[in-house]
């Protein structure tokens, strides 16, 4: 029995013992192993520590990157905004161009017409003075009538031989077209009272012969009255 009890002690002496070896021979790599755990944990997180520095550069990057294409963004709005001003004032301008332009046109064109009408009225008036001159050469002699060119585009015209007593003494009156075409009698010396009702007259029956001869009778009679 007390053999039993001593076998059975040392049984578990022994597998103490073998634990307890077991134990020994197993700590140092264990040690080794945590070792190894601690250095590659310092590793990673040195790298996770990089890795997040990288990334929280690129986050900043990126938000520089954002500010800098909303800058641009606004500068290119500013810019366009700007440029349709611009636009704005061109069509603006370019249609006061055209209303310009247009009304040159008119202005051209009135013009040319006018330029027309008027060369066309200087020419009737030449016409109408030479046939003045042509009438002055056939009544001077008969008449003793005799036209000049003077101021303002008029004649004058200058009768003699009224007065038996003084034939030099001159009569006279100026003559003018007006801008309506019609005769414009003026300046007579002696003053002639029926002047005006022998203007409106030649101005009805267009007969310039008739308002010569009457002008001289009215003179004539002037002299003797």
């Amino acid at each position: 029995m007390v053999e039993d009890e001593l076998a059975h002690f040392n049984k578990c002496i022994n597998e103490f013992g073998r634990k307890f070896r077991n134990t020994l021979s197993d700590t140092p790599s264990q040690v080794v192993g945590l070792r190894d755990a601690y250095k590659d944990s310092i590793t990673l997180s040195e790298k996770l520590s990089m890795k997040l520095k990288e990334e929280e550069r690129m986050v900043e990057m990126f938000l520089e990157y954002h500010n800098q294409v909303c800058r641009q963004n606004k500068i290119i709005q500013e810019k366009k905004e700007h440029l349709l001003k611009l636009v704005a004032k061109v069509k603006g301008k370019k249609q006061k161009l055209e209303v310009l332009t247009a009304n040159l046109q008119d202005l051209k064109e009135e013009y040319s017409r006018k330029k027309e009408a008027i060369a066309i009225a200087n020419k009737a008036n030449e016409e109408r003075l030479k046939r003045l001159q042509t009438l002055a050469d056939v009544y001077k002699d008969r008449l003793g009538l005799e036209i000049r060119k003077i101021y303002g585009g008029k004649l004058q015209f200058i009768f003699t031989g009224i007065d038996p007593k003084h034939p030099e003494t001159p009569f006279m009156f100026s003559l003018h077209l007006n801008e309506a075409r019609d005769y414009e009698v003026s300046d007579s010396a002696p003053h002639l009272e029926c002047l005006p009702e022998l203007q409106e007259k030649v101005r009805k029956t267009n007969n310039f012969s008739a308002f010569l001869a009457n002008v001289r009778k009215a003179f004539t009679a002037m002299v003797y009255n």
